[in-house]
């Protein structure tokens, strides 16, 4: 195995209002269209910091995908779906779900939340949630390295998680100075998103900082790859995203996903008519708490 994975990519979102009104302040982390960000469809990093009791957000569908969320700061969600500082969830979406995210008192947090493509053969499988609590959640720590594995397999651990795409999520801290190679399937998509710190990449050392996203190139080759990450002067603090491409074109309108068009104006018709189960009724069997 010598594929070296180099960072060919780097790119800085700039922060914008949030639909969640004053106080949130929201960063579109993935610039690509879909054909060369698949199977990630977008990532948003949501920055709140809520100061009045308004009621913000609310009930809301989704279909065609899974929401992939990891909250980074606060709590977030309502009853048993409710997320403390470093929980993780998926939500598949499937045939069509409604969830709620509503904030109605002061609140401060940070949630970092993806829309994964489903393949075209379970696009319209039927809906699930999983929670993995922060105190499940699979841990290296060592020598000044720490690596979170919510989802996938990485640094010899694996997430209890089910994926319908083969996706590795990982949060991974790193000590000033400290080298660290793992290994990810060459055939992923992959990118990084800085927290805090700065990382150099690969072995030509190409360094990513705070708010920076860096997107690996993908050779073509089934095997595993090796991945060089150095920790600049201030340490490093980031996310890791790796996902099997599907190279099936998506349609994307509002919150749905679908294959064509014809799916999109189906979907709207069952969200109107009611037909679409909020995921808080599922059957226990459809939610999962590792």
């Amino acid at each position: 195995m010598n594929i070296q994975r180099k960072l060919i990519s780097v790119q800085t979102p700039a922060k914008q209002q949030g639909f969640m009104g004053r106080g949130h302040i929201a960063r579109p982390v993935i610039q690509k269209p879909f054909s060369e960000s698949d199977p990630f469809i977008f990532l948003m990093d949501d920055m709140l910091n809520k100061q009045d009791e308004e009621p913000a957000g609310g009930p809301h569908p989704h279909a065609g995908f899974e929401t992939v969320s990891l909250l980074l700061e606060g709590e977030f969600g309502e009853s048993s779906f409710r997320m403390k500082e470093g929980d993780f969830q998926i939500m598949t979406a499937g045939s069509g779900i409604v969830h709620t995210e509503t904030i109605d008192k002061k609140s401060k947090m940070r949630l970092l939340q993806m829309w994964l493509n489903l393949p075209k053969k379970v696009r319209w499988t039927t809906p699930r949630v999983q929670n993995l609590p922060r105190a499940h959640v699979q841990t290296l720590s060592e020598h000044g390295l720490e690596i979170k594995v919510y989802s996938g397999m990485f640094a010899g651990l694996k997430s209890p998680v089910r994926n319908h795409v083969p996706v590795i999520v990982a949060d991974i801290q790193m000590q000033p100075g400290l080298e660290t190679v793992q290994e990810i399937p060459a055939a992923f998509n992959t990118f990084l998103y800085v927290l805090e710190g700065g990382i150099m990449i690969g072995e030509e050392q190409n360094f990513l900082l705070q708010d920076q996203v860096g997107w690996l190139d993908r050779p073509s080759d089934d095997g595993a790859s090796k991945l060089k990450l150095t920790a600049g002067n201030s340490g490093a603090h980031f996310v890791l995203y790796s996902g099997q491409t599907q190279g099936e074109p998506i349609i994307s309108q509002g919150p749905f996903i679908g294959d064509t068009q014809n799916d999109i104006k189906r979907l709207y018709k069952e969200y109107r008519e009611g037909k679409m189960q909020h995921i808080s009724t599922v059957p226990e069997k459809q939610q999962i708490t590792w």
